[in-house]
């Protein structure tokens, strides 16, 4: 084994983790495994802790390196485990000159002594991005990723991400249009726009440019490109010029991922989100009027300190105001040093019914929009010789077929959880 990624967490990760491989694997580092975190929850750090673990038992010889969003703000925890030999901050992992140091800390590619196991900078301190160009992705896949933003100047009540990813950044167009561009050009029929705070895009570059132009250039710069898809967006952010390229361009693919967290106006407000409930409802009739057939997908919060029953039906219920198909269910954990913690805390049990129920609810609003495909025919990418992708995002059954492919398929019917195809 050389380098071995294990990325954990959000679609940013996915793309970050390309650079890592490759960033490491030039400053000449073998047989080690790094292990990219998410730290948007308690599980999601305990997951990390889980997954290092089972590693060092698969791989007793292996050196593990820890990086991401959980080793940037819990580092010295990390550090303390005797599985790990290394712990690297969130933008230090980006860099070569940080697996250059790994490697001569290491001894070199033999089996050395680590003398200061924390390489961790201050992530409050990066106030730009340097483009980092990924050749492709790799095991054939047919959808590639790519780092548009980081970082988010928010502070949402819940969250610990602004202080594991720093200051909201962007990439320039042009340099995103080359990866674009380079990625089309290895193979991959979708790419997808990600960031942490992606409808903050521009804002920090000198001509700011939104997230709209920034779609439109990609989309007329890249006409090889077959499929464009946009990740989680926080709707108050969205510009005129992104609801635009929704409305007119075909190969902007109609599916949305929205940043709610929330349906009640009072639970919003002691998150410290920027919207309304009525805000959300609106946002969703608005675009669904560009775009009759588009599809929504949702991040939603169970059990947020101080909600009531009466709150948490709010929140149930903008499944169906907002007629969102895909939910996103968080129950909800405090994180250390967040405003929310300090708030008077829902029951453990508690949350995990109302996560439970609105699980429920996101699995019968599936059911219900895979039932309504039937019928229909859709342009399905390929992810795998058993799966694909409709443009909205909804699973198919494929049977034996080559990734990558784009086929034009009528749907037969479903089985609870994805769309059959007819057969030829």
């Amino acid at each position: 084994m050389s380098i071995a990624v294990v990325t954990l967490g959000c679609r940013l990760n996915a793309f970050e983790a390309e650079v890592i491989r490759r960033e490491a694997s030039a400053a000449g580092l073998d047989d080690t495994i790094v292990v990219n975190t998410c730290a948007v929850t308690g599980e999601a750090v305990a997951q990390a802790r889980q997954t290092i673990r089972r590693l060092r038992r698969a791989h007793p010889a292996s050196r593990i390196v820890v990086t991401g969003c959980a080793a940037q703000t819990q580092a010295t925890m990390f550090a303390g485990m005797d599985e790990v030999d290394r712990v690297v901050g969130n933008d230090d992992k980006l860099h070569a000159r940080t697996w250059h140091d790994a490697r001569r800390a290491f001894g070199g590619n033999g089996a050395g002594i680590v003398p200061d196991k924390i390489a961790v900078s201050d992530i409050m301190a990066v106030k730009a991005m340097a483009p980092h160009l990924v050749d492709g992705f790799g095991n054939g896949q047919p959808r590639a990723f790519v780092q548009v933003q980081n970082g988010c100047d928010h502070r949402c009540t819940f969250c610990i991400i602004p202080f594991g990813r720093g200051p909201s950044r962007s990439v320039p167009v042009l340099a995103v249009v080359d990866q674009v561009r380079a990625l089309v050009a290895a193979g991959h029929a979708e790419i997808v726009l990600t960031g942490v705070d992606l409808t903050s895009y521009g804002t920090d570059l000198a001509d700011a440019p939104r997230l709209g132009r920034l779609a439109r250039q990609i989309l007329r710069e890249v006409p090889e490109l077959k499929r464009l898809r946009i990740s989680s967006i926080d709707s108050i952010e969205a510009d005129d010029e992104l609801l635009d390229v929704i409305a007119d361009e075909a190969r902007l693919m109609p599916h949305l991922h929205l940043s709610l967290q929330a349906g009640d106006d009072m639970v919003l407000k002691r998150m410290k989100r920027r919207h309304s409930r009525s805000d959300a409802v609106a946002f969703c009739a608005q675009v669904r009027r560009l775009r009759p057939d588009i599809t929504f997908g949702a991040d939603i919060i169970a059990g947020f300190p101080t909600e009531t029953e009466a709150m948490f039906a709010n929140s149930l219920s903008l499944v169906d105001d907002c007629d969102l198909t895909f939910l996103h269910v968080f129950p909800y954990s405090p994180r250390p040093g967040t405003p929310a913690a300090r708030m008077p805390q829902v029951d453990g049990p508690t949350i995990r019914g109302r996560a439970r129920r609105l699980r429920e609810r996101g699995d019968a609003a599936l059911k219900q929009r895979l039932a309504a495909e039937q019928g229909a025919t859709r342009e399905v990418l390929i992810e795998s010789a058993t799966q694909g992708r409709t443009e909205h995002y909804l699973p198919v059954v494929i049977a034996d077929d080559t990734p990558g492919a784009i086929r034009t398929l009528a749907i037969a019917g479903d089985d609870g959880a994805r769309l059959l195809p007819q057969r030829p």
